[in-house]
């Protein structure tokens, strides 16, 4: 027999194909594990669902334990406003599982065109060269009253309120959806602004979240642009413009934007958020731990924040500081794609190849495909001498995200056959041309010096490190663990691109120290 897809369970309307939760005519924000897990429950109906069944339903392949299963209950009730100590949806069996507090009915599809009373969505975090920018990588919070005029429902905000739904869903199909309701509303009305600021963000998702061609990051450039030529004080446009900046590399245009946007709206965490990322990555570490600390909302709402804040920590040399959030993360957050990077890459960078090992293991079997993921898995192949293995995993990244330059260049480094060297004079050419044209990360830097010393240009190679660590880089640990940078670690220039950069982090840190701002767990460290 078929699955229904809709349930009702008290006041919420659930649908299972679109991963939707609604109540009262406005979005919840349950997602990923917790979704599943819901709907897991939904299909038992009011029976006791176990341990077992839950942790085999749910998570299978991965394998985890009751308390993992404990803490995702924890956190859907969070999401749907349940008190554990007095459950109106979700209750605990004591020694067995959990149970619905009620029978879900199977109930009628959503009327697609249901208006809503208010609706919220976050934005999307831009993805720069294998770290977030939050979420994961930049986006804003925002908005939208919807109107009912004499009951009579206005189609043009319909359509917008339906494709805010769909974009804050966060899922590659919703996102096609959304972009679609946003077309056919400017088709109807050109001149309407949410709706290109929104199919611009949609735009910019397709790049950095979704694996589409740069291209259209452009498209979104123009409809953010759009906007700002005729509402310059237009705070969500200016996010917008600096989301599509983000997901094209143009860290200098990206940060101008996202700064001016928060000056125009100071209660825009996630945009602050996105700055704080763009902070970290001009190695700006000191402002953009303060950035991510200065919430004028709720921090939660900002996903994947924590994480931001445990790189700067990291960054900064707070090891054990940095080591308990990602570990908390990397329990609590088993969906977040970021969370499952974040864990493993800080063992590896510490030095605990076997522990990053099983982490990233676990990571993968968790079913969150990132770029970084498979990186990873190629340094700790070539850690362990297998080269093979390592040019497998980078395929295996480049397969993902073929317009990103970095997994063709390991790809093709760790092949069998060595790239020719007009490939690498040709590669070498496209990278530098985008550093002169001022886009580019300072890291993209270190994939040029190991083109460079491919083409045995060594003094070249060593002169992008300091270069990179000129313009802000800031991973020490990187620098020293990595075995792709092994071929110019003995080198008394990489020593000292080192140096330089360990006293200017020393000097950030010791600037967070003094600062009455700083984390409460930082009050003792020295």
């Amino acid at each position: 027999m078929e699955q229904p897809r809709h349930y009702r369970l008290l006041d919420l309307h659930v649908d299972l194909a679109r991963q939707h939760v609604m109540r009262d005519g406005e979005p919840l924000d349950v997602q990923g594990l917790s979704f599943q897990l819901l709907a897991c429950l939904l299909r038992h109906g009011d029976a006791v669902v176990d341990f077992d069944t839950l942790m085999t339903e749910v998570w299978a392949p991965a394998v985890v334990n009751e308390e993992t299963v404990t803490q995702r209950v924890k956190l859907l009730r969070q999401s749907l406003g349940d008190d554990g100590r007095n459950p109106r949806y979700i209750r605990s069996v004591r020694g067995r599982g959990y149970q619905l507090c009620e029978p879900p009915q199977v109930a009628e599809a959503l009327i697609a065109d249901e208006p809503a009373v208010r609706q919220r969505w976050p934005g999307v975090w831009a993805i720069g060269l294998g770290v977030l920018v939050l979420a994961t990588a930049g986006g804003a919070w925002w908005w939208h009253r919807a109107s009912v005029d004499a009951g009579r429902v206005d189609p043009e905000r319909t359509l917008l309120n339906r494709a805010m739904y769909y974009a804050g869903i966060g899922q590659k199909d919703n996102n096609e959806r959304a972009i679609n309701l946003y077309q056919q509303l400017l088709a109807r009305a050109p001149g309407n602004a949410p709706a290109h600021v929104g199919l611009s963000r949609a735009y910019s998702a397709r790049v950095c979240l979704y694996n589409f061609p740069y291209e259209w990051a452009r498209r979104a450039q123009d409809e953010a642009e759009a906007v700002l030529r005729t509402e310059p004080g237009n705070a969500a446009a200016w996010a917008a413009l600096g989301y599509a900046h983000d997901c094209s590399g143009e860290l200098s245009q990206a940060l101008r934007a996202y700064e001016k946007a928060v000056a125009l709206d100071p209660k825009d965490d996630a945009t602050r958020a996105s700055a704080a990322y763009l902070y970290q990555e001009q190695g700006r570490l000191a402002d953009a731990l303060r950035a991510n600390l200065d919430m004028r909302g709720d921090p939660a709402r900002v996903r994947f924040r924590d994480v931001q804040i445990a790189r700067e920590l990291e960054l900064l040399g707070f090891e054990e500081a940095a080591e308990r959030r990602f570990r908390e993360s990397f329990q609590l957050y088993p969906d977040s794609v970021f969370s499952n990077i974040a864990w493993p890459r800080h063992l590896f960078l510490q030095g605990r190849f076997e522990d990053a090992r099983t982490a990233l293991d676990q990571a993968l079997a968790r079913n969150t495909p990132h770029v970084d993921l498979y990186l990873l898995a190629g340094e700790l192949a070539l850690l362990r001498g297998d080269r093979a293995a390592a040019h497998l995993a980078f395929a295996q990244a480049q397969q993902l995200r073929p317009q990103m330059s970095l997994p063709g260049t390991l790809a093709a480094l760790y092949a069998d056959t060595p790239p020719a060297p007009a490939w690498l004079d040709g590669r070498i050419a496209e990278l530098s041309k985008q550093f002169d044209a001022g886009a580019g990360f300072p890291v993209d830097r270190l994939e040029l010096a190991l083109l460079q010393d491919a083409r045995g240009r060594r003094t070249d190679a060593l002169r992008s490190v300091a270069d990179a660590v000129r313009e802000g880089y800031s991973d020490r640990f990187y620098l020293q663990t990595s075995p792709l940078l092994r071929g110019l670690a003995g080198e008394p220039a990489y020593a000292e691109a080192i140096d330089a950069l360990s006293r200017r982090v020393a000097a950030l840190r010791a600037q967070v120290l003094a600062a009455d701002w700083r984390p409460a767990d930082l009050r003792e460290a020295r």
